[in-house]
């Protein structure tokens, strides 16, 4: 009952900051100076034209109103009409969504995988060699910027070596050697369920690189917060009791002492999760990703107000739909934690 009512206040305390973030983005937009009508019809629109696409668009009457407009919409599931490619702006972002998510999970997963088992292995050898090379590289992945790490990456494993692809999802022979038939959206998942072995090889050659770029940030501050939390719980009475008691020092460090350290690694899990959804975006235009993040720069670009909503409310939505899940998870896994 109690975890009940705590999803039903997160849940209604999300709806209010989506609102404010719809009210905030709508406002921002129409400040900007541009006839979004104009833009609309293109180079060369008439006066009579911008007049009656303003109509139809609805940008005439008072921002009160179309605010209300949009957002009935939006209940609706539209989010409106692109001004840049006319089509609508739920079509743009459900086409490139599983791209996205297909280099966003694909990181993360790198992140977390590696991220934890070396924050608990540099705690466990604290002040050692290994300890001081984990503290550089994390400290080297959060100071690089993506895009310089994106640039150096091609530069050595595309233009020096030559073993990774330079940019794309696939290679665009794929589609007369191998062609992918499209299920999901998301290569790997589609490839391997039809069997195209060609093609998904290609598409984790292709995702390597970007995965990589995508991953280093986050990584390097997980691996910081489970140092930092295995360290603490390493020194309680507990641990040393258990050793006394010749418990194997792997049941010790994975069961009693991760258990209790990975609630802030979770917390900074949930968030880098939440950042890297706009984070892709960047890597994206490095490596020339089909997803969000080349849609997004289109869209800003070309002052395209509905597009740059819809993308606006995405990234909110999923920064509050992570946190929840965060803080659920972080109440299953500790007991101590009280959902209030």
């Amino acid at each position: 009952m109690r975890k009940l009512e705590f999803i039903i206040r997160r849940v209604t305390g999300a709806i209010l900051v989506l609102l404010g973030v719809s009210v905030i983005t709508f406002a921002l937009a129409r400040v900007v100076p541009s006839n979004a009508a104009a833009l609309y019809i293109g180079p060369r629109a008439r006066a009579e034209e911008i007049e009656r696409v303003a109509e139809e668009l609805g940008l005439n009457r008072p921002l009160p109103v179309q605010y209300a407009v949009y957002m009935r919409d939006v209940l609706h599931g539209d989010l409106g009409t692109s001004i840049g490619s006319k089509r609508p702006v739920t079509q743009e972002l459900t086409g490139r969504l599983p791209a996205t998510l297909e280099l966003l999970f694909a990181g993360m997963f790198l992140a977390i995988g590696l991220g934890i088992p070396l924050g608990v292995w540099s705690a466990y050898r604290q002040g050692r060699a290994s300890d001081i090379i984990m503290r550089i590289v994390s400290i080297i992945g959060v100071s690089v910027p993506a895009f310089a790490l994106g640039l150096l990456l091609q530069f050595v494993f595309f233009r020096s070596l030559d073993l990774l692809p330079l940019s794309g999802r696939i290679d665009s022979d794929m589609r007369f050697i191998s062609p992918v038939e499209v299920l999901t959206g998301f290569y790997l998942i589609d490839t391997a369920v039809t069997q195209n072995w060609v093609a998904f090889k290609d598409s984790i050659w292709h995702l390597i690189l970007p995965a990589i770029t995508l991953a280093a940030y986050p990584m390097a501050l997980i691996a910081r917060m489970t140092r930092s939390s295995m360290l603490e719980v390493l020194s309680q009475d507990y641990i040393r009791t258990a050793r006394a008691y010749g418990i194997k020092e792997r049941v010790i460090v994975f069961l009693y002492a991760l258990k209790n350290a990975i609630g802030p690694t979770l917390t900074v899990i949930g968030l880098t999760f939440a950042f890297a959804i706009t984070g892709t975006f960047f890597v994206e235009i490095i490596f020339n990703w089909p997803g969000l993040g080349l849609f997004t720069v289109r869209s800003l670009l070309n002052l395209d107000y509905p597009a740059i909503m819809g993308i606006t409310l995405f990234g909110a939505f999923m920064y509050v739909i992570i946190n929840l899940i965060v803080d659920l998870l972080q109440a299953w896994v500790d007991p101590r934690i009280s959902l209030q």
